[in-house]
């Protein structure tokens, strides 16, 4: 049997077991969809970055890294700004809503309507995403295993609906860690065997001021030299601002509600920050080298879009053979972390936001029980799998990429304008709660005369006019909406001010939420299995290598293998830690029941002595 195929089994049955594993964690509807709000730093950092990585990282982006060098960073410095601005401030205060979904937050600051607006939109929307991101891993993993499409697509789906409905936010969490271990691990040997391929950092830099990539290789073009007048100076801004208010919004605050206090939070995305920093050098350092290299094999492919491969065309060029699997399980790990927590994020918003309004709205107004939101987290996560499954069968039944363009406009066109009213109401106190609404109304205006335009004339905008005026109208309405807070009710005001309010007090981790087994079992759990999936990959040694490449893989599993270790022994401190405060709580229990008996006593003796 073929190498690939056993790694890839292997890999993905982990997950599986995982899912399994971390179910008995799962109590109540907090437990499902934030993990109780007892994740650790490096837990939630780890799962924030991963749900924004997929294998669209290491084709389209790698693609533009092939084409125009480092113009593509201005990506990644827009997504490491906003991991600093989560560690510094916003993570923090996010966690300190107390929210157990992003939905929540949006109906504290913005009122129900909103709420269900929001949490409706995107119910609609996220799995179209999880769709085209599960049809472009299949297409990717079935071209490589040369399986058939259909299969591998279903199978995929599956695994990740099965871990995600087994183990809520638990799982997702811990199979995104054990996915981040395995990317950053097989795509680290690939920078280095990238680097040692093109003679160092010196040597690599020195084809920047080649005559055949110069023109192509600066960080900012001049218009017309890219199709879409793309990485020029105005795509390089208008890109940044995209990518960045989206992580200073309160869209982005589902993220950080998973974390035991406002203190981990802001750890965890300082963690996100530094393996964005390590990522944004590792991953894309490979396809240029590809271009410098392999660019007439890689042109001579005969694909559609050959530059796409050059991530995975240097990976199969230079690494050890039987290596190859865990490149494949690297692409399902970019794809599948990111699936999976919206995935489960859009199963909380269900649980948490749209079935107790219509419960409300019908007349049924007693609370559920535990068990019974468990079991509509359950119904309502296989229910999401089979509207993507039917998406994903949608694209790869058409002959062409219409669905693509038209996920494209949807996030362009509607994402920004849905996205706006969210960051101004973050940074803005004085916006009346109904102005979410006007604001989004303006920003829709360009995004529909844009088509209106484009047609009438036959000239199509650029995603760079389109999001200025989006932005230009937005803040037009903005500024309305603030000039009217003086008509805002004292009600509405209060409400307003608690938000923030509770937005900025800190929360006692003990008093709100206390220790217990979960704290450290953590630790232990993920610990184990990331010492048996380092373990595993020594099996890879079994295939002809030589001694270099032996080395390689010896790396690799010893990577993985330490990480686990780390773990293992932060949760015999975490435990320690754990057990000093149940021991301190239960001290303190047994002295609170004994004063009523001295009181008493104490209440005898002045009888006795009158």
């Amino acid at each position: 049997m073929n190498i690939e195929y056993i790694t890839l089994s292997l890999y993905l049955g982990v997950l599986l077991v995982l899912g399994m594993v971390f179910a008995r964690f799962n109590k109540d509807l907090s437990d499902f969809v934030r993990g109780g709000g007892r994740g650790t730093w490096w837990l939630v950092g780890t799962s924030i970055l991963m749900s924004g990585i997929s294998a669209f990282t290491f084709t389209g982006n790698a693609s533009a890294a092939y084409e125009a060098g480092p113009s593509l960073l201005v990506i990644y410095l827009a997504n490491c700004m906003g991991f600093a601005a989560g560690g510094l401030f916003l993570g923090r205060w996010f966690r300190q809503t107390r929210a157990y979904t992003g939905a929540d937050v949006v109906r504290t600051r913005y009122g129900v309507p909103v709420e269900q607006f929001s949490a409706v939109a995107g119910v609609f929307l996220g799995p179209f995403g999880a769709a085209i991101q599960l049809y472009a891993l299949s297409l990717f993993a079935s071209t490589v295993l040369n399986l058939p499409l259909i299969p591998v697509m279903v199978s995929i789906c599956l695994i990740v609906v099965f871990y995600s409905t087994t183990g809520g936010k638990w799982a997702v969490m811990a199979t995104d860690f054990v996915q981040a271990l395995v990317m950053f691990a097989i795509t680290a040997l690939v920078f280095y065997l990238s680097l040692r391929a093109i003679g160092g950092f010196g040597e690599f830099f020195s084809y920047f001021k080649d005559p055949r990539f110069a023109e192509d290789f600066r960080f900012i073009n001049d218009p017309g030299h890219f199709p879409g007048d793309r990485f020029t100076y105005q795509w390089a801004v208008v890109v940044f601002f995209m990518q960045f208010y989206g992580q200073i919004s309160l869209s982005s605050a589902g993220r950080y509600i998973a974390a035991r206090d406002g203190r981990e939070a802001s750890r965890a995305s300082w963690w996100g920050f530094i393996m964005m920093a390590i990522g944004s050098l590792i991953w894309f350092v490979p396809p240029m080298v590809a271009r410098f290299m392999f660019a007439d094999e890689i042109m001579a492919s005969g694909l559609e879009k050959p530059t796409e491969t050059a991530y995975a065309f240097i990976a199969m060029k230079l690494l050890p053979n039987g290596m190859m699997g865990m490149m494949i399980a690297a692409m399902f790990a970019a794809t599948m972390s990111s699936m999976d927590s919206g995935l489960n994020g859009q199963v909380g918003v269900i649980a948490r936001n749209i079935i107790p309004r219509l419960r409300g709205a019908l007349g049924y107004h007693k609370d559920l029980s535990p068990k019974t939101e468990i079991r509509i987290c359950h119904i309502a996560t296989l229910v999401l799998g089979a509207i993507i499954i039917c998406y994903a069968l949608l694209l790869a039944n058409q002959s062409e990429i219409a669905l693509f363009d038209a996920y494209l406009i949807i996030g362009s066109v509607i994402g920004v304008p849905m996205g706006f009213p969210m960051l101004m109401g973050l940074w803005i106190k004085k916006l009346p709660k109904w102005s979410y609404f006007p604001i989004f109304a303006g920003c829709m205006i360009p995004s529909i005369w844009s088509f209106i335009d484009g047609h009438l004339t036959g000239v199509q905008w650029t995603i760079q006019e389109r999001t200025m005026w989006i932005l230009v109208c937005g803040g037009l309405a903005t500024v309305a909406c603030r000039f009217m807070y003086r008509t805002v009710s004292e009600k509405s005001r209060e409400e307003i001010d608690g938000f923030f309010k509770t937005m900025h007090n800190p929360i006692d981790y003990e008093k709100e939420i206390g220790s217990s087994v979960i704290d450290y079992a953590q630790y232990y759990l993920l610990g184990k299995s990331v010492m048996v999936v380092g373990a595993l990959v020594l099996f890879i040694l079994l295939v002809p290598n030589d001694m270099f490449n032996r080395l390689c893989i010896l790396a690799v599993s010893f990577f993985v293998i330490f990480s686990g270790l780390l773990l293992y022994l932060g949760g015999r401190r975490a435990q320690k830690r754990v057990e000093a405060i149940m021991a301190a709580r239960e001290t303190s229990e047994q002295e609170e029941e004994s004063e009523p008996v001295g009181d008493f006593s104490q209440a005898a003796i002045e009888t006795d002595k009158a």
